[in-house]
C-alpha cells in the first residue's frame, strides 16, 4: 500500500463518520419534512409514489414550509428563540471575557485550578442543576425569602417563569463554552504586545482596545457561537424555567414531534433552525480562514 492510498484510507475514516451521523439523518428529515402526516407507522407518507412496488413518480409537498411562513405562531418562535439566544449570548460574553482574561494572566501553577472550577458545575447533572435555580428563583425560594428578611421587598418578586430566568439558566449553563476558546486565545498572547504598546505611550485600557481586544475576535466568535447555536434550539430551560409567553423553537419541535405526531412538519422547523444557524458557522469559517492567512 502506497503513501497516497494510505493517506486517503485516513482521510476516508473521519468523512465515512461525519456521513454516517450527520449527513445521512440530516437527508433522512429533509425527506421527511417534504412528506405529510398520516396515521402509519411511520407516521409520514412515503417520499416516492409506487406502483405494485415499483418507483413511478415522488409524492412531495411544501405544504409544511408554507405553513410556517404564514403561521405568526412559528414565525414568533424562531423570534423569540434567537431574541433570547442573543441576549444570554451577549450576557455569556460579557461575564466569560473577564474571567478567560484572568485565568490567561495568572499564574502557570494557578491556571488548572481556576479551569476546573469554570468546568466544576459540568460534574454534576444538568437537570439537577436547572432544578436548583428552579429553587432558587421560586416565590417561596431562597432569593425571594432572604430579600424579604433584610426588608428591601414587600411581597415576592416574579424571577421563576419569565424570559429573564431563560437567560439566567442559558447563561449559567453554556458560560463555560464561552470561557474556554476565550482562554484558549487569551493565553496565546504574545505579553511583549502589551509591553510594546505601553512602551509607546497606550494606557491600560487604550492598549486592551487596540491589541488584547482585536486579536482575540476568533476566540469571541467561537465563544459566541458555541452558546449561541445549542441555545436557540433550547428546550429543557425553556420548559422548567420558562412562562407561558416564552415561545421558543425547541418546544415547538418537542409538540409537533411527540404531541401532535406531525414529523413532516417538525422536520421542515429543523431545517428551517438548521438554515438559520448556517449562516454564522459560514461566518466563523470565514474570520478562521483569514486568521490563518494572516502572519
Amino acid at each position: 500500500m502506497t503513501s497516497a492510498v494510505r493517506r486517503r484510507f485516513v482521510l476516508a475514516i473521519p468523512w465515512l463518520w461525519v456521513t454516517l451521523v450527520l449527513f445521512a439523518p440530516l437527508l433522512l428529515v429533509l425527506k421527511i419534512s417534504f412528506a405529510t402526516a398520516q396515521i402509519s407507522v411511520p407516521p409520514y407518507s412515503e417520499f416516492f409514489a409506487r406502483t405494485d412496488g415499483v418507483i413511478v413518480g415522488i409524492q412531495a409537498t411544501l405544504a409544511n414550509y408554507a405553513l410556517m411562513f404564514s403561521d405568526a405562531l412559528y414565525v414568533k418562535a424562531y423570534l423569540g428563540s434567537v431574541k433570547i439566544a442573543a441576549i444570554s449570548t451577549v450576557i455569556a460574553l460579557l461575564l466569560g471575557y473577564p474571567m478567560a482574561y484572568a485565568i490567561a494572566r495568572a499564574r502557570p501553577e494557578r491556571r488548572g485550578l481556576l479551569l476546573v472550577l469554570v468546568m466544576l458545575p459540568f460534574w454534576t447533572s444538568f437537570l439537577v442543576r436547572i432544578y436548583a435555580w428552579q429553587t432558587l428563583l421560586r416565590p417561596t425560594g431562597l432569593i425571594n425569602s432572604a430579600l424579604e428578611t433584610l426588608g428591601l421587598i414587600d411581597a415576592p418578586l416574579r424571577m421563576l417563569n419569565t424570559p429573564g430566568a431563560v437567560c439566567l439558566g442559558i447563561v449559567y449553563a453554556y458560560l463555560p463554552f464561552m470561557v474556554l476558546p476565550l482562554y484558549a486565545r487569551l493565553e496565546k498572547l504574545d505579553p511583549a504586545l502589551l509591553e510594546a504598546a505601553a512602551d509607546l505611550g497606550a494606557k491600560p485600557w487604550r492598549a486592551f482596545l487596540s491589541v488584547t481586544l482585536p486579536l482575540s475576535l476568533p476566540g469571541v466568535l467561537a465563544g459566541c457561537l458555541l452558546v449561541f447555536i445549542p441555545a436557540v434550539g433550547e428546550y429543557v430551560i425553556p420548559e422548567l424555567m420558562g412562562g407561558p409567553d416564552t415561545l421558543m423553537i425547541g418546544k415547538i419541535l418537542w409538540t409537533e414531534f411527540f404531541n401532535n405526531r406531525d414529523w413532516p412538519l417538525a422536520s421542515a422547523v429543523t431545517v428551517i433552525l438548521l438554515i438559520v444557524l448556517v449562516a454564522p458557522i459560514m461566518l466563523f469559517q470565514a474570520v478562521q480562514a483569514r486568521a490563518s492567512r494572516s502572519p
